[in-house]
């Protein structure tokens, strides 16, 4: 298990402490993702996983409860009971009360006992943001906050610009920048990785990637399931701050943002920031807001918090001129899907209109090129086109495909998100989290935003479908484009 690494480096050894590591977040998706690393050796017997707990856990309890969310990593793994045991046996779990400090300095004392290896130490606070400074301010006062510290927050951090300026404060208190993870699993997605491979490897995507060439841009965020046991925080919360704020804009910025110099932490960043600063301030006709019909039940009283959300952005810069970015998200849509569509220019004229010779043309001969960018599920690229059937009988156009499916093209199951994430804090690489000035840029463009569609009430749409009935496209010859079940296949 632990000879070979095909396609990752081994970590070095390291402490990861995950306050709230016996909650729902560590169990569902950082302790799995730990695992999977383990299982495929990027992972090694000297590291220490710290599971925080307000109320004394049993590791044996723990290890139960931990199981199911494992199954699937389980059931790949060669001698899955021995693999288990050993990685359970990483694992320790600290009794840590953040608000009284109780439990603080034994953990400190069980970290800091090897502390001449310089092993990095990383926090993973996987609680709510209200504590994330005063996690960062206990983690000083026991002498955890060293030079090898790193620390990594959840979304959402605030909910507006001046209360994710408090926390940010608050963390940078104590870290500096250059220790701060602050993570986006959409950013840990192979595809969104690739969209940059895809840009900025090949001349023959970049050299159109310009209003010349360009028509629009569409970005999707569809979810079947509703709000479920958040209701009572996304009520407060809605589409805007729980997608658009963070995901959706990180999107847009990989999207539209210029080459940087080298492929480095803050000058992708640098890149990132300037699309957010370039977005123009929207008028009420940019935003669509909607709320699936069961909401208001489910909740269990009146709200006008929006569960689906459309808006129509604009990059007022010169590669991106006059190209609508539009994109939306919403809860109880027709299906689970991610999407990036690039929509180019028709071209400017059509040599096969003549149909005198026998050419055989359908309303689908003229569909502009588009390449299409999954997310999830089914992660890969595709490239739409228009070909000539096969045969004779004339120029029988009709659109085809070249697809890049990333499950047949490379066959092995492709890490999660966190995986790549969690390793990357390890590995002290910064590439794909967010800085403060992003955050708080993405926090000045949504406020705005959030304030004006306030003065319209959501309108109602029905599960199962891609939300309400508005557009953004009634005088224009484009829809939304809907994603398929069978996308990247």
């Amino acid at each position: 298990m632990h000879d070979q690494i095909p396609h990752s480096a081994a970590i070095a050894d390291s402490d990861y402490v995950i306050f709230g590591g016996t909650g729902d977040l560590a169990l569902r998706k950082i302790f799995p993702a730990l695992f999977w690393r383990y299982i495929d050796g990027q992972i090694g017997d000297n590291f220490r996983l710290i599971a925080t707990s307000r109320k004394p856990v049993d590791l044996a309890e723990f290890s139960e409860k931990l199981r199911p969310f494992c199954a699937d990593a389980l059931a790949s793994a060669p001698e899955a009971e021995a693999v288990w045991e050993k990685f359970i046996q990483l694992v320790s779990i600290q009794i840590v009360d953040i608000a009284s400090g109780d439990g603080a300095e034994e953990m400190a004392r069980f970290l800091l006992r090897e502390a001449s290896e310089r092993r990095p130490l990383i926090y993973y606070l996987a609680v709510a943001p209200a504590l994330f400074g005063p996690s960062c301010q206990l983690l000083q006062k026991v002498g955890l906050a060293v030079s090898q510290s790193r620390v990594v927050v959840e979304k959402p951090l605030g909910h507006d610009y001046l209360s994710a300026e408090k926390i940010s404060q608050e963390i940078r208190s104590v870290f500096s920048e250059d220790q701060i993870y602050r993570i986006d699993h959409y950013l840990g997605k192979e595809t969104v990785q690739n969209l940059m491979a895809l840009r900025f490897a090949n001349v023959i995507f970049e050299s159109q990637w310009n209003n010349n060439a360009i028509d629009h841009v569409q970005i999707t965020v569809a979810e079947t399931v509703g709000v479920g046991q958040r209701a009572s925080y996304y009520d407060e919360s809605g589409a805007l701050r729980d997608m658009v704020q963070n995901h959706i804009l990180q999107l847009v910025c990989l999207v539209a943002m210029e080459p940087p110099s080298h492929f480095d932490a803050n000058q992708v960043r640098d890149e990132k920031l300037r699309v957010l600063k370039a977005l123009r301030p929207l008028k009420a006709e940019d935003i669509i807001r909607g709320q699936y019909q069961e909401y208001e039940g489910e909740l269990g009283k009146r709200s006008d918090t929006e569960t689906y959300v459309g808006l129509r952005l604009g990059i007022e810069n010169w590669r991106w001129a006059g190209v609508p970015f539009y994109v939306r998200t919403g809860k109880k849509l027709a299906m689970r899907a991610s999407e990036i569509v690039i929509t180019f220019k028709r071209k400017p004229h059509d040599i096969f209109a003549d149909q005198k010779s026998g050419t055989a043309r359908t309303d689908r001969d003229d569909l502009p090129n588009r390449l299409v960018i999954r997310l999830q599920p089914q992660e890969g690229l595709r490239l739409q086109l228009i070909s000539k059937e096969p045969g004779p009988g004339g120029m029988r156009l009709f659109p085809s495909e070249l697809n890049l499916s990333f499950d047949n093209t490379f066959g092995a199951r492709l890490p999660d998100a966190y995986e790549r994430l969690l390793m990357d804090t390890a590995r002290g690489n910064q590439t794909l989290f967010m800085r403060h000035d992003e955050v708080l840029a993405a926090w000045a463009f949504i406020d705005p935003v959030i304030e004006m569609a306030k003065k319209t009430p959501p309108s109602l749409y029905r599960t199962g479908t891609f939300g309400p009935a508005d557009s953004f496209f009634a005088d224009k010859d484009d829809s939304w484009i809907d994603p398929k079940e069978d996308s990247g296949r």
